[in-house]
């Protein structure tokens, strides 16, 4: 039990907070800012590193994700101290992957080959949509132009490069979907997210959508009809889904999402990360404040974690679930009867089978096609 987070691996999820522009589907947490002292963050940055790793001196470090926000407005410097910090921290495996969120409009070929050097080998870069009309529609500051000779320079500096799409967008239907999607996939190296549009709470999109605006949004059957034909023509493409919304070639997926997915450990810091960390045989959930300001001055005081929670089994047990179904590999319900201490509902799970939304092959629970589209409703009759 003490080393079941061994069955995901460990990483270490940077969060840069900042962005040129907030974008109006947007819920994560960023913020524009005129002025950034690098200095400041760095320090803060390293002292949450020391602070972690001393906390967990015999993890062996699997990946680095910087995530915003946009990191790619982080100097090649800093990304560079990050991760020296890290590396004097933990022990590496062989293979680590370091990855780099980057938005097209705030990257240049000098900076990205400074992200090379840092010790980068994967940048994951939001593109969102294939035409000027949609990426206005989206609050992007780039255009598809500016999309194309970002991802022409990544291409040029890292052998992995993945972007992101949004599809379900405003008066967009199949056809367009299609024609989108096989543009994507003629540039894709060996990965692509594909996210259906969603109005999040407390988005300015949450507050169009109240007062009657973004008219010409898929229907629910039409923005599932997408979805299917997302997996129709990845998988024919070669890139399959890997999980629900991503695709990759064989051995090209985010192996610090995996990490995540398979329900492993990993750390957290920054403005709002959150964290997963084994220590000394009790799995912890960790939290950091949301506000920039107020982070930086409680790892000042030492620590940027406002809660610790400790998880049961329980609690693991269905969190391990929710993470796994999502994979097209499934979920090992041994691991999961080890961390509940009971197996799940021979009769729920019967159910489900009969219904064609889940297969059973040995001890792997794996959510048919027609499950994932479900997924939500699978994980509640399953829990």
């Amino acid at each position: 039990m003490a080393e079941d987070w061994q069955s995901g691996g460990f990483g270490l999820y940077v969060h840069w907070p900042f962005c040129a522009a907030k974008c109006p589907y947007c819920d994560f947490n960023s913020h524009v800012s005129r002025q950034i002292d690098e200095t400041v963050w760095r320090d803060a940055y390293l002292s949450e590193i020391e602070r972690v790793s001393a906390e967990t001196p015999d993890k062996v470090l699997n990946t680095i994700f910087f995530g915003g926000g946009t990191p790619s407005l982080m100097s090649p410097d800093l990304v560079a101290q990050v991760i020296d910090a890290a590396r004097r921290a933990w022990r590496w495996s062989n293979d680590v992957e370091i990855t780099l969120e980057a938005n097209p409009g705030s990257v240049e070929a000098g900076r990205f080959a400074g992200y090379r050097m840092a010790g980068v080998n994967r940048i994951s870069m939001g593109v969102q949509a294939l035409n000027d009309a949609d990426l206005r529609r989206l609050g992007r500051i780039h255009t598809v132009s500016d999309a194309r000779a970002a991802f022409d320079i990544a291409r040029g500096e890292f052998d992995r490069v993945s972007f992101d799409l949004i599809y379900a967008r405003q008066d967009q239907d199949l056809d367009h979907w299609r024609r989108e999607l096989r543009a994507a996939l003629d540039m894709a190296v060996d990965h692509l997210s594909l996210y259906q549009l969603t109005i999040e709470d407390g988005t300015a999109f949450a507050d169009r959508f109240k007062a009657g605006g973004l008219r010409g949004l898929p229907e629910d059957g039409l923005a599932a009809d997408m979805y299917d034909l997302t997996q129709d023509v990845c998988g024919a493409a070669g890139m399959p889904a890997y999980e629900v919304s991503n695709h990759a070639a064989a051995g090209a997926e985010s192996r610090h999402n995996l990490i995540y997915w398979r329900y492993g450990d990993y750390a957290g810091i920054g403005p709002g990360a959150h964290g997963r960390l084994t220590l000394n045989g009790q799995k912890f959930a960790t939290e950091a404040p949301r506000a920039p300001g107020l982070w930086l001055k409680k790892t000042r005081s030492g620590n940027g974690e406002t809660e610790r929670t400790a998880l049961g089994q329980q609690d693991q047990a269905y969190e391990y679930l929710m993470m796994c179904i999502r994979l097209s590999e499934g979920l090992d319900m041994r691991r999961f009867e080890r961390l509940l201490g009971q197996p799940l509902d021979p009769d729920r799970l019967d159910h489900l089978v009969q219904l064609g939304l889940v297969t059973v092959d040995g001890s792997i629970l794996t959510a048919t096609p027609s499950g994932r589209t479900l997924l939500n409703s699978v994980i509640a009759e399953l829990i």
